[in-house]
């Protein structure tokens, strides 16, 4: 039995990580998640040149505006690639806000509308779509709101701390994904040092946030996230979902090797651990944030990159639209 199907043995869901859907209906994922990055890496793929010309014409037909029209197209590709993701797998796809948002939860809360209101357009029910959110405050609260007044599922991405896990637990958020590699890459980045699959620290984070959910029964989902390589997958066995890359999802596909469980629900529950509450109490939410200067770090990154690769996506846009 392949790596691939032994995670999925643990009960763990696997759940596809890529912008491009032709290359993962033979992996048989559950879910997928896309980001900007991932949007603007396949649509410098010529196959996908149509769902440009879709989300174009849309915009050019709610508005006169270029620039408008840039911004609609933007939100409109997105759902594109989404609605045919759904097409190949059975559940739900995460589609993200645009990440300059990151710290305006009344905006978070109409683009996440706005797309909702798109996949509706489609003919796509709202239980089959996850807004993706960073995990700012300010996120966490637009997403809070979004599950309880609007019944949309949120996931809540870039998350690099169990306060922030903790924030979005109490907030009954469906779904978060802490990242994995990239805390990694700090550590390895500031300490010159190389981590076992046991000393992982983006494992061990990933880790101590399920087993910190299943001890006190919190319902959200953790699906890890931002995988370097298949031993930080394979030390997750068992979490509720983690999210792949086709890359890796082929590794474990041709990959027998041995992969057992690792993380447990009733192994969780007999653990000590302290219960703690953040979700309403922002000063202590960012005092404590701040003072993990990991994560303080990882998140301004990520938000920065996924703000570039969105804007350069805007601009192909208006390029295009004004050609």
């Amino acid at each position: 039995m392949s790596q691939l199907e032994q995670l999925k043995k643990t009960g763990t869901v696997v759940v596809a990580d890529t912008g491009d859907f032709e290359s993962i209906a033979k992996f048989t994922p559950q879910d997928a998640t896309t980001n900007p990055s991932l949007i603007l890496a396949a649509t410098k793929q010529p196959q996908y040149a149509k769902l440009i010309d879709v989300a174009i014409d849309y915009a050019k037909s709610k508005s006169n505006d270029a620039n408008e029209q840039a911004s609609i197209a933007l939100d409109r590709l997105l759902v594109e690639f989404g609605t045919e993701i759904l097409k190949i797998v059975p559940g739900r796809v995460s589609t993200e806000v645009d990440a300059r948002l990151s710290f305006d939860k009344e905006a978070t809360i109409k683009k996440a509308l706005e797309i909702i209101e798109m996949y509706k357009d489609q003919g796509i029910s709202k239980e089959r779509v996850l807004i993706k959110i960073a995990s700012t405050w300010e996120g966490i609260q637009a997403a809070r709101e979004l599950e309880s007044k609007h019944g949309i599922h949120c996931n809540l991405t870039l998350l690099f701390s169990f306060v922030q896990a903790v924030a979005c637990a109490e907030a009954n958020i469906t779904l978060i994904s802490p990242f994995v590699g990239r805390i990694l890459d700090w550590y390895k980045a500031k300490t010159g040092e190389e981590y076992t699959q046991e000393t992982d620290p983006g494992v061990l984070s990933v880790r101590n946030i399920y087993n910190y959910y299943k001890k006190y029964d919190y319902k959200t989902i953790v699906m890890g996230a931002s995988f370097r390589n298949t031993g930080e997958i394979a030390a997750l066995a068992g979490c509720d979902y983690l999210t792949i890359s086709p890359g890796l999802l082929e590794k474990l596909s041709n990959s027998n090797d041995e992969l057992p469980k690792i993380l447990d629900i009733e192994k969780a529950k007999s653990l000590d651990l302290e219960k703690v509450s953040y979700v309403d109490d922002e000063a202590k939410f960012r005092f404590l944030l701040n003072d993990d200067a990991m994560a303080t770090e990882k998140l301004a990154e990520g938000i920065r990159k996924f703000s570039i690769d969105c804007v350069a996506l805007y601009d192909e846009l208006l390029k295009r639209i004004q050609a």
